[in-house]
Formats: structure tokens, C-alpha cells, sequence
């Protein structure tokens, strides 16, 4: 049996005692739902609200870097104890501000969870700002939320499309403002999309802004090396003061919250 139900556990304050709260409190809540659910879990998440100083603990604990570790000591859990958790399962473990009100609170440890079934799943809300640096926008800056479906990043407000049919650009960048930094960024350049299951807003490169045409590159504060987007079908996770180069030098910043 594992040594995770041992009451004389290390605090959560290490990484194994971390690791074995959080397993602890996970086990508990299946049980609760496999009495009457199990078969219809379709997979787990699990909130972390921790403060920085101990985020490198938690993400330890976890097993951040290699996540499939964790979901097998789940599933070993389950076995173990006879808890019917059907093939496909997921496990999606998320670092939050705020816990959402469906989820559950964890004893012992700052995370909570939310089983999904069939019949459930969470639905995320957020509000961030787009905020033109370089270049020249209809706006200065634009609300984006969770709601707002497709937002489109382009030269011009109406633009025609390869195949013929046009495009309206949420966020546009007028080609006869005589601003230089506008003529290097494509009438189909990018767009931005929530995603609810990571609960973040993505950013990904559309026709016109991937080689051998425009470019999109992406300029976190804590990584030096930008990122550049090749793929149409591959995005980035957006974060707090990524600046994102459109083209040569126009230059928009993501943000959540407004310019004061």
C-alpha cells in the first residue's frame, strides 16, 4: 500500500509530503464521485494557487516538467484502491490566480479540484488588453475577453482573402496612415483565441504571417530568446508583458489590465 496514508506523512512543505497531500486529497474526492459517477469521469483538474515562493515546490511536486509522472501516480492510486477510472482519463494540473467557484478546495494544501464527467465541465472566463506599442491602430489599445471568439489581427479593416472572401480585422492597422511600420504587416496576419481548457488566451500566426511572408515573434520578459510562430496550426501561450512583433517593427503588448 502506498506510503501516502501514513499519518506520520512529511509536511507538504517538501516536495514528497507536498506530493503525497496533494495524492491524498485527490484519492478522497474520486472516491466520492466513483460511488456514484466513476464510469463517467472523463478526466481531473487540479487548481494550484500557491504563492511564488512556493511555486518551485508545487511544480516539483507535480512533476511540471514530465506531467504524465503525476497522472500515473494518480492512476496507481486508483488501481489500487479499486477506483473505476476509464480509459482516457485526463489530468490537467493549472496555476491560477483564483480558484473557480466549481472546483472544489484540497485540506492541507493551496489547490483545489474539479472532477469533469460527461455531463459537466468548467467554464473559464478572462479579460486582457492589446496595447499598440509601434505602428499605428485604429485604437491605441482594445479589451479582448473570453467571449470575443476569433480576434483578428491584420492590415486594413476589410480585407480580401486569397480565396475571395473578406476578413474583418478586429484589431487593424490602416495601410494609407503613412505609418512605415504598417506595410510590413499582412492583411491576414494573426489571430487571437481563448482557450477554456488552459485558461489562456493564444496567440497563432494566420496565412500572411508565417515564412516566407510576414513574421510573428514573441518577447516574454522571462525568457531572452523570442519565439517565432512557423505553423498556422501551432500557437502560443500568451502571459503578462509578451510583446509580439508583427512583421518588422510594429509592435502590440499583451496585458491584463488596462492602461491607466
Amino acid at each position: 500500500m502506498f506510503e501516502i496514508f501514513n499519518t506520520d506523512a512529511e509536511s507538504p512543505q517538501d516536495v514528497k509530503g507536498l506530493r503525497d497531500a496533494l495524492l491524498r486529497s485527490i484519492k478522497e474526492e474520486l472516491q466520492i464521485v466513483e460511488g456514484g459517477e466513476g464510469k463517467h469521469i472523463r478526466g481531473i483538474q487540479l487548481f494550484i494557487t500557491c504563492s511564488e515562493n512556493e511555486k518551485h515546490v508545487y511544480e516539483s511536486a507535480v512533476y511540471i516538467e514530465e506531467p504524465q509522472l503525476f497522472k500515473q501516480e494518480v492512476q496507481r492510486i486508483a488501481d489500487d484502491f479499486a477506483i473505476d477510472l476509464p480509459t482516457g482519463w485526463t489530468l490537467e494540473v493549472t496555476f491560477a490566480d483564483e480558484l473557480p467557484p466549481e472546483a472544489k478546495k484540497l485540506n492541507e494544501v493551496h489547490a483545489a479540484l474539479f472532477i469533469k464527467t460527461r455531463q459537466q465541465t468548467i467554464h473559464k472566463s478572462g479579460t486582457a488588453y492589446i496595447r499598440v506599442l509601434s505602428g499605428q491602430a485604429e485604437k491605441d489599445e482594445y479589451e479582448i475577453n473570453s467571449s470575443s471568439g476569433k480576434i483578428t489581427i491584420g492590415r486594413e479593416k476589410k480585407a480580401q482573402t486569397a480565396d475571395g472572401f473578406f476578413r474583418i480585422n478586429t484589431i487593424a492597422f490602416p495601410g494609407d496612415c503613412g505609418n512605415e511600420c504598417n506595410k510590413y504587416i499582412s492583411r491576414q496576419h494573426a489571430h487571437i483565441e481563448w482557450n477554456n481548457d488552459a485558461g489562456c488566451f493564444m496567440i497563432f500566426a494566420d496565412e500572411g504571417g508565417v515564412p516566407p511572408k510576414n513574421k510573428i515573434k514573441i518577447k516574454s520578459f522571462d525568457d531572452d530568446n523570442p519565439v517565432k510562430l512557423n505553423s498556422t496550426h501551432i500557437g502560443h501561450r500568451l502571459k503578462e508583458g509578451d510583446q509580439i512583433i508583427l512583421g518588422e517593427t510594429a509592435v502590440i503588448e499583451f496585458s491584463s489590465s488596462a492602461q491607466s
